[in-house]
C-alpha cells in the first residue's frame, strides 16, 4: 500500500517534471552511488523574514511554532514536567522526519498496526476513539478511516483528495501535545517528490557562447517559485538533483522511500561541562545512522534533569538549551538519495535558463508578510514588549 501511495504521488506530478534525470525505481541505476541530499532542521523562514533570536522565539512557540513554521522536513516538540519545586519546565525535546502520508497509509489499512506503531513511539498505547473517533475502526471503510485519522491525527496534508472539512492541522492531543509524526502540510511525499523532480533536469546558462550550469537563482525565479529557495530544504534538494543531472547521473529514492535524521552529533550536548549520558540521546524508529527518523533528548524521568539545565556547543561556544530550535540547527536531514553512473548529456536535453542571477531578497517574499509577521504580532501581543530572551552563552 505504501508503494502504491509512493506511485500515485509520482503520477500526480506534472508531466513537465518528469525525465530520464529521475526515476522513481532505484533498481533501474547502473552502479548508484550515495547523492549527498541534506539540510539543517531549523526553520529558514523566521530567520529570513526577521533575524535568528526571533526565528528561535517563534519556532519556539509551543503548537503554534510547529504549525507554521517547521516545515523543513523535521517538527519537535517539547515535553514538560514539575520539578522538585513545583515548576513547569521543559524535560524533553522530541524531533520527528515520518511523513504523514506513510501513517495515513497504515492508519486505512490496518488499524491494529497503526496502534501498535503508536504505542512505541508515545510509550502508551491510545484507544481507536483517540486514533480514529469510534472504538471499532475496522467498521469504517479504508477512506472513512483515512478521514477521521486525519481529523484527528494527521491533518490534511493539502491532499485535494479528502473532504474539505478535514483541517490543515490535527484536532487531537495525540499528535499535538506529543510528537507522532510530521503534520506540516508542505512536509509531505507530494512535495518531496515535487522539488527534487523539480531540480533533476540539466539546467543552464549560455554566457557568450558557453554552456554554465544554471545558478540557484537563475532555476527558481525562471519558474516563478523563488519563495522556495528561502528555504533549507528545498535548494538542498533541488540543487543536489540539478548538479547530479548535470552531470549525466539519474536519480533515485533509497528504497524504504523516507526523510531520515542524516547527522546529529549527541556530544555537543552537555550537562555540567560534561557530554550527558548516552540514553539521554535517544535515536529511534529506524535502522542505523543515518537512517533514523525520531530523536529524542533529555534526561528520563528517574533523574531530576530537565531541558534546560543542558547546554550545547556551537562552534566555539557553549549556550544553555532555551528550546529545541537550538537543536535543530545541529541536525542534518533528508532522503536517502541514489545516483547513476555519469552519462553523456546530449544537446537537446539541457535546459537553456534565462532568468537573472541576482541575489533572491528573502526578506521580501510573501510568507514573510502572510505568516511571520502576523505571528511576530500575536507572540509580542502575548508576551508583551519585555526584550526578547536569548540563549545564555556559558
Amino acid at each position: 500500500a505504501w508503494n502504491q501511495a509512493i506511485k500515485d504521488s509520482y503520477n500526480s506530478q506534472s508531466d513537465a517534471l518528469k525525465s530520464r534525470f529521475f526515476n522513481l525505481d532505484p533498481t533501474t541505476l547502473p552502479n548508484p552511488i550515495t547523492a549527498r541530499v541534506q539540510w539543517f532542521a531549523d526553520p529558514a523562514e523566521p530567520t529570513f523574514c526577521l533575524d535568528e533570536t526571533w526565528g528561535q522565539k517563534l519556532s519556539d512557540w509551543d503548537i503554534r511554532g510547529r504549525h507554521n513554521l517547521h516545515n523543513e522536513y523535521c517538527e519537535y516538540t517539547i515535553q514538560y514536567a514539575m520539578d522538585s519545586n513545583g515548576r513547569r519546565r521543559p524535560k524533553r525535546v522530541h524531533f520527528s522526519t515520518e511523513l504523514r502520508e506513510y501513517w495515513v497509509t497504515i492508519a486505512k489499512h490496518d488499524p491494529n498496526k497503526l496502534k501498535e506503531m503508536a504505542t512505541k513511539v508515545l510509550g502508551f498505547e491510545p484507544s481507536f476513539q483517540d486514533l480514529y473517533g469510534t472504538a471499532d475502526p475496522n467498521s469504517l471503510s479504508e477512506d472513512m478511516r483515512e478521514v477521521r485519522f486525519s481529523t484527528l491525527v494527521a491533518g490534511h496534508g493539502n491532499d485535494p483528495n479528502l473532504p474539505s472539512n478535514v483541517p490543515a492541522q490535527p484536532t487531537s492531543p495525540l499528535n499535538r501535545e506529543h510528537m507522532l509524526f510530521m503534520t506540516h502540510p508542505i512536509n509531505g511525499l507530494d512535495d518531496l517528490l515535487y522539488i527534487v523532480m523539480f531540480g533533476a533536469h540539466p539546467y543552464t546558462n549560455i554566457v557568450n557562447g558557453q554552456r554554465f550550469p544554471a545558478s540557484k537563482e537563475q532555476i527558481f525565479r525562471q519558474f516563478g517559485v523563488e519563495h522556495l529557495a528561502c528555504r533549507h530544504a528545498d535548494p538542498a534538494a533541488a540543487i543536489g538533483a540539478h548538479a547530479a543531472a548535470y552531470g549525466g547521473r539519474a536519480l533515485a529514492f533509497a528504497d524504504p522511500l523516507g526523510m531520515y535524521i542524516r547527522t546529529f552529533n549527541g556530544s555537543d550536548i552537555l550537562y555540567q561541562g560534561n557530554p550527558v549520558p548516552a540514553d539521554w540521546v535517544r535515536f529511534r524508529r529506524g535502522s542505523g545512522t543515518g537512517l533514523y527518523q525520531r530523536l529524542e533528548i533529555g534526561a528520563p524521568d528517574s533523574e531530576d534533569v530537565f531541558l534546560d539545565d543542558l547546554a550545547i556547543v556551537t562552534g566555539s561556544s557553549v549556550s544553555a538549551i532555551i528550546g529545541g530550535y537550538q537543536i535543530a540547527r545541529k541536525i542534518e536531514v533528508g532522503p536517502l538519495v541514489l545516483a547513476s553512473e555519469e552519462t553523456n548529456v546530449a544537446d537537446d536535453e539541457y535546459r537553456v535558463l534565462t532568468a537573472s542571477d541576482n541575489l533572491i531578497a528573502c526578506a521580501s517574499v510573501e510568507v514573510c508578510s502572510r505568516t511571520i509577521q502576523p505571528l511576530k504580532v500575536a507572540y509580542e501581543n502575548e508576551h508583551g514588549p519585555s526584550p526578547l530572551a536569548r540563549p545564555r552563552i556559558i
